[in-house]
């Protein structure tokens, strides 16, 4: 299997530590996705996670420095992930992450009930309203809009698959987060820890992180807030450490 291939390009996260191929032709991750990863508490020896809308397997691959139990990776893009896997081999990291193809719907009726210890999933962002608005490249609309699962479908598939008292992550955008701790709610996962984060100390949020547990108690921690750029544009330092698992 050829690694890089023409078209793509091999970019380095965490100070070289991991590599991933990118590709301008399809939806290249975010920080959203490297925050979600750091976010999530993860099984360290013992137990799986499952990683929902993988994309080209950034998340999966950033967990394998936090945790040293299986990883599933589930993405609907063949493209995609053709991509997540060649990066998975090219860290090294085949003994730990799988990357499966297919819709998570299907995927978790096909795996059953509280399989899993951990998931995290970074969904699609913006709720489709039938109309032609999305993006004309179908890997950015699918990866952007909810077009084959909606936030409730993504929820319920994150219930299903997930272990009692197993922990379920989520990374969206703050305006959705009532809609989030409503749906969380309905399936079985009580809401236990949220964090925002702002592009700057005096602009709103942008991201937030939620986490929740499979039939948890109520009461939920509002973390920290973590601010990405200082007054001169650059990263803080802050979030520097945190993106980089400092």
């Amino acid at each position: 299997m050829k690694e890089v291939k023409e078209g793509e390009r091999l970019d380095y996260i965490n100070k070289g530590r991991l590599q991933i191929i990118q590709s301008p032709s399809v939806f290249s991750f975010s920080i959203d996705a490297v925050l979600l990863a750091r976010f999530a508490s993860v099984p360290r020896t013992k137990g799986n996670i499952i990683d929902f809308c993988s994309g080209n397997g950034i998340i999966p691959l950033v967990l394998t420095e936090r945790s040293q139990v299986p990883i599933l990776g589930v993405e609907i893009q063949p493209l995609l992930c053709d991509m997540a896997r060649r990066s998975v081999q090219i860290n090294k990291k085949e003994k730990q992450v799988t990357i499966k193809q297919g819709d998570i719907i299907t995927v978790a009726k096909e795996a059953g009930s509280a399989k899993f210890d951990l998931v995290t999933c970074n969904p699609p962002y913006f709720a489709t309203k039938g109309e032609k608005e999305y993006n004309e490249n179908p890997h950015l609309a699918i990866a952007r809009h909810e077009i084959y699962c909606s936030l409730e479908e993504v929820i319920h598939a994150c219930s299903q698959v997930v272990k009692q008292k197993g922990k379920v992550a989520m990374v969206h955008r703050p305006e959705r987060l009532s809609e989030m701790i409503t749906l969380f709610e309905k399936h079985r996962i009580a809401p236990k820890r949220v964090k925002f984060i702002h592009p700057k100390k005096d602009r709103d949020a942008n991201i937030v992180l939620l986490e929740g547990i499979k039939d948890g108690k109520p009461g939920m921690a509002c973390l920290p807030p973590l601010f990405v750029y200082d007054e001169k544009g650059s990263y803080t330092k802050e979030f520097q450490n945190y993106y980089e698992g400092k």
